[in-house]
């Protein structure tokens, strides 16, 4: 009991001081920049990796990955990558193992991403919520990879003709991904909320489309398509912030957010003229 009082008091003085710090420009935007354009640049060719078209499944979920993810049975299956007989199932099979292979990497990059600019943001705002949301995507990744695992071996049983055990636990790892990385986007729309006015909309548009992930996580295959409209739209906002916290770091040498920001001169009034004597009765 007295090793976790005076660790939580450590802790406490550990926010104190970074609270009273003075302000300075954080070079956490570089990584969160860095990481960004990685992450773009990554998912356009990973995109590109996965399959293109299925073989039936619901125009609802988008993409064969995504009908992937929300697949519940041998029917899903052969939906998403065709019967023996078709001639496109062997292409199927093997570029949706080569994208969830990729995809690994992916995992780090958008990690890296979102951590970094939460890291940055809460250096800039210096807010328990922005520090605690760090491990939001770091446990997003987690569940990702998780998820992946089980494709795999989805995957292989559907290739050898079986039914795999994992897809009874396969919605569990998808559905805390996806609400995982939504309360990211929250974390990073509030974060940008309290940088001023300026940056109001931005954080409307990047943490309004979150909604759709509850539409989809209820109704995949209607509404399965929004996932990555919903999650990207949060991105590429925090892609932004990055960039222009970059720029004012390494070029204008200020933080987005400075606490010690001087405060305008007021003009100096000019001393009130001294009243004239006034004089009553008829002048001499």
């Amino acid at each position: 009991m007295t090793d976790a009082a005076s660790g939580g008091s450590r802790l406490q003085h550990w926010f104190d001081a970074q609270r009273l710090r003075p302000a300075a420009p954080t070079r956490a935007w570089y990584g969160a920049l860095a990481f960004g354009i990685a992450t773009l640049l990554f998912g356009i060719r990973l995109v590109a990796t996965f399959p293109a078209t299925g073989a039936g499944f619901a125009d609802g979920y988008g993409t064969p990955v995504i009908a992937f993810e929300f697949a519940r049975g041998q029917a899903d299956l052969l939906a998403i990558f065709g019967p023996e007989s078709d001639p496109m199932q062997v292409s199927r099979l093997a570029a949706m193992r080569a994208g969830n292979e990729g995809d690994y990497l992916f995992m780090l990059l958008y990690a890296g991403f979102v951590g970094c600019g939460l890291f940055a943001l809460w250096r800039e705002l210096r807010s328990r919520v922005l520090f605690a949301a760090i491990a939001l995507p770091v446990a997003a990744a987690l569940c990702d990879a998780w998820e992946n695992t089980l494709l795999f071996d989805i995957q292989t049983a559907f290739t050898l003709g079986d039914y795999s055990p994992a897809m009874a636990s396969l919605p569990w790892p998808v559905a805390a991904k996806f609400i995982l990385l939504a309360l990211a986007n929250i974390a990073v729309g509030h974060g940008m909320m309290q940088l001023g006015r300026r940056w109001q909309l931005p954080a409307a548009l990047a943490t309004a489309p979150v909604i759709a992930v509850a539409m989809a996580l209820a109704v995949p295959p209607a509404f399965g398509w929004t996932l990555g409209a919903a999650i990207g739209a949060g991105w590429i906002g925090l892609l932004l912030l990055a960039a222009i916290g970059s720029w004012r770091a390494l070029v204008r040498k200020r933080p987005l957010v400075d606490f010690e920001a001087p405060l305008p001169r007021r003009r100096a009034r000019t001393p009130d003229a001294p009243p004239t004597r006034r004089s009553f009765g008829r002048k001499r």
